[in-house]
Order: structure tokens, then sequence, then C-alpha cells
């Protein structure tokens, strides 16, 4: 049987084999033309990266008007830094020069849109940490550094002209500069004197408080009213005078009011006579890398109550044990309303579009009144060891005067270095004039800083290099001040 099976399906196999087999004779009349030859196959092309845009954005509704974005972005240095005189590196290590390495920023931007109506973001982050200070104990060593929400806000559009929020802003006054994107800088960073208040009655250049915004045609404006912060410094009326023989005498030079209480008011307008600028976020552009076709003029503003206090020199108080309990209300001060003002203009254009360069212009002057002879100093990211004013690489900051600062940068055409490296040179250059810095003839001092560098853009503000050389004023003695060197290579990365 099994024998049987096999049979016929071997004979089967043979009835379909010679089915299939059969020769068909060709049709009477000329042979067809052989086939063409098939075409090679297309190679695929080399996947492209998407412009970035918007950033890392999901989308919760399908229309898109309900999302959630994120934006992160960091700054690290590599730096070489010749120290003011007499900085220390480590208890007693007096250290004229040294190499080192820090984060300047590293940050996130948490953004959500229920509707076009509703908004709300939280910015957190980290700022200047390097091996000495910037850690949880700034004054002791670099380790575990303060991460701390830069801005927590919300926000309601009223109508397409007006926007209101409320919460931890940047919604500032006084320039452009002052409310400044640290992502889209055109030199290496932003030169501080735009931020006069920071950390003191604010917080990172930060305010508790509420502002409307808006743009009416090519008008644009912010306005806020928020609370000034408690300073952090055990300032005293004392602390305003010295002491000799049991007897104080005060300096004549002002300082934060501790006792501060009031509202700061800030606004800043500006026309813009090109192309408009986003102001969904309170961060103005640095340079847009010939992108758009800006042209702005602004002027702003900051107020602020009773900010400041002083004694003059005339001021004399015998120290006693009931003056020591109380200086606030046994020495007599005199308060000073703080007053900010600022005006500047921001170009930033195409050039020629064929070889795509592109130049960038801003100017602003500042005009600071913050009490008699006011004169602070910082030094970003500083590498001196300790709390001295003028240690490391800090200059004059802030303080009473007047301040022009300007930039400028040109971007260089494509393929210099490839299809996508591209090179924008720069230049910097802030003169100020502070009362309180004065020469021993009575002379005011002059403050000038500048800054000439060098951004390699290898995917635009997303990834980017900048070599920065700054001859930086040594302000340790007035009367002789020295330029040190200050080198920076800095490293950014922006999704």
């Amino acid at each position: 049987m099994r024998h049987t099976r096999y049979a016929l399906a071997l004979g089967g196999l043979l009835f379909a084999g010679a089915a299939f087999g059969q020769v068909i004779p060709p049709t009477t009349g000329t042979a067809p033309p052989p086939a063409e030859p098939a075409a090679p196959p297309t190679p695929v092309a080399p996947a492209k990266s998407a412009a970035y845009g918007p950033g890392m954005k999901i989308n919760i509704s399908p229309d898109g008007s309900k999302y959630l974005r994120f934006l992160l972005w960091t700054q690290v240095y590599a730096r070489y830094t010749e120290n003011n005189t007499g900085t220390l590196r480590a208890p007693s290590q007096l250290k004229e020069s040294q190499v080192d390495f820090g984060i300047r920023r590293s940050r996130m931007v948490i953004l959500a849109q229920l509707n076009p109506r509703f908004l709300i973001y939280t910015h957190l982050g980290i700022n200047n940490q390097n091996a000495v200070s910037g850690g949880v104990a700034p004054a002791t060593d670099g380790k575990k550094p303060q991460f701390f929400i830069h801005e927590a806000v919300t926000e309601y559009k009223v109508n397409k002209y007006l926007s209101l929020g409320a919460g931890l802003h940047y919604f500032n006054g006084i320039s452009r500069l002052t409310s400044a994107s640290t992502t889209s800088i055109l030199p290496m960073d932003l030169p501080l004197t735009n931020f006069p208040t920071i950390e003191l009655t604010d917080q990172f250049a930060r305010w508790l408080g509420i502002y409307a915004k808006g743009r009416i045609a090519k008008f644009d404006y912010r306005v806020s009213m928020s609370d000034s912060y408690l300073t952090n410094q055990a300032s005293t009326p004392l602390s305003l005078g010295t002491t000799a023989a049991g007897v104080n005498t005060g300096t004549g030079v002002a300082n934060y009011n501790p006792q501060n209480t009031s509202h700061v008011y800030q606004g800043y307008f500006s026309y813009n006579f090109l192309e408009p600028e986003a102001n969904l976020l309170p961060y103005t552009q640095g340079t847009y890398l010939g992108t758009k076709r800006v042209f702005s003029i602004g002027t702003g503003f900051l107020y602020n109550k009773d900010a400041m206090y002083s004694r003059s020199s005339g001021s004399v108080v015998p120290v006693t044990s009931a003056v020591s309990a109380d200086p606030f209300g046994t020495v007599a001060t005199t308060k000073h309303d703080m007053v900010m003002l600022g005006f500047d203009a921001f170009y930033d254009a195409p050039l020629d579009t064929t070889s795509r360069t592109a130049i960038t212009l801003y100017g602003v002057y500042y005009n600071f009144n913050m009490g008699p002879n006011y004169v602070r100093f910082v030094g970003a990211e500083n590498p001196g060891y300790g709390t001295a004013a003028l240690r490391g690489n800090a200059v004059p900051q802030s303080g009473t005067g007047g301040v022009f600062y300007g930039q400028v940068g040109l971007l260089l055409p494509k393929n210099l270095l490839g299809p996508k490296a591209r090179l924008q040179p720069y230049v910097a250059y802030q003169h100020a004039n502070y009362d309180g810095l004065k020469t021993s003839d009575g002379s005011t001092k002059g403050v000038n800083i500048m800054d000439a560098g060098l951004n390699l853009l290898l995917d635009g503000h997303n990834a980017k290099v900048t070599l920065n050389y700054r001859p930086r004023p040594d302000f340790t003695n007035v009367n002789d001040v020295k330029y040190r060197p200050e080198v920076t290579l800095q490293t950014q990365v922006f999704l």
C-alpha cells in the first residue's frame, strides 16, 4: 500500500512537470526585441539631521495646541586666569595664576501649554561650579552646587495685545540684556553689569511678583511689580562706618539696606523696525546668525524705594553696649531710592544671502543711582578662594554712575570650514565711571573691560565652542590698575 502511494505521488509530479515543461511554438513574424536591462537600484541617501526647531516637544493634543516642551543646555569652561593681587587658591595659599575647569551653567526649562491662553514653565539648574567655589558651601569648596529653581511662572493670555503672569519671573526692566537668553549670547558671556542687583534684592536676576507683557504692532512692552528679597549680607549701620578708639565714624559709602521691604517696579519698552521677535518666553536673543532681520531700540527702568542706605562721613557714634545691641534703633542712617535706567539698540541681519554672512550689533547705556559711592565687585565662576571682594577674577560689576557696553560680531562666509561649521569673531567693550572708584587725588577711575573672541558654530547655538580673551582690570590698587590676562575656552550644547 505504501509503495502504491509513492508511485501515485511520483506519477503526479511527473505529469505536472510535463505539463509545465511543454514548449509553445513561436508565432509567425519578426522576433520581439530583447528586453531592456533593469536599471540599477537607486542608492539610499544618507539620513540628514532635521533642524532642531523649538526643542524636544511632546504634543498632548492632535493639533499641537496642548504640548510639553523641554530645553536643556550646559556650558563648560577650561580657563587660564592671572588672578588679582593677593588671591588665595586655598587657605593661606597665594596663587598668582592657574588653569581651572568649571561649569558656568547647566540648566533645564520645562514648558507646558494647556491651550493658547494658558502657559506654565519652570526653569532650574546650577551655575558657577569649580573646584574652589560654587558648592553648597560656596566659601569653602565647589562640591555639590545648589540645584535651584530659577523661574516658576504661570501665565494667562488676555488677548493678542496683553498677557498676565505671576511667580518667580525673569521679566526684567532696564535693558534687553537684563532678560538675555544665555544660549544665544554673541560673546562668550554677558557683561554681568546688565544684572546690577543679582543675588542681593533678587534671586539670580529673578523676582517674585506679577508682570504684564504684550505687543501692539511693532511696539513690545513688559512691566512688573515684585518683592525685594531681604539681603543675605550681615550689614548694620555700624558696618557703614569704621571704629577707632571706641568711636564709629560713617564712611559715606552706601550699601544695600537690610530693612528694605519696598516693592520693585520694572519695565522695558522696545520698537522693532524690521521683523518681529518671539516674546512667548522672556529671553531675548543675542544673535540670530543671519536667520532674521531685526532692528530694535528700547528703554527700560528699575525703581526700588529705600533700597540702599548710608551714613555720611560726619556721622560719629560712640560704640556702647546699647548701640552694639541695637544699631538699627540707635544709629541714624539715610535711605536712598534705587533708580536704574537703560537705553539700547540691537541690529542683527544677513549681509550676503549667497555666502550667508551676517552682522550683529548691540549697544546700551546704563545710568545707575545706588546711593553715594556704591561699587560692587563680581567675578563669574570666581577661581579665588574665600570671600574677599577683589579675589580671583573680580571686576567692578555695578555701582552709582554711568556705563556704556557694546558688542559687534560678524558671521563669516559658509564653507570656510566645510558644509556645517561656521566662524563668528566678535568684540565686546565696556566703559564705566562709578563714583566710588576714586584715586588718591579724588578723581574717578574709569573701568575698561574688553573681550575678543571667536565662536565655532558646529550646529548653530545648539553646539558651539567659544575662545575668549580678556585683559581684565585688577582694581586691588585703584591708583595703579593692572591688566591681567584671562583666556577661556567654552563648550556649549543646547538641546
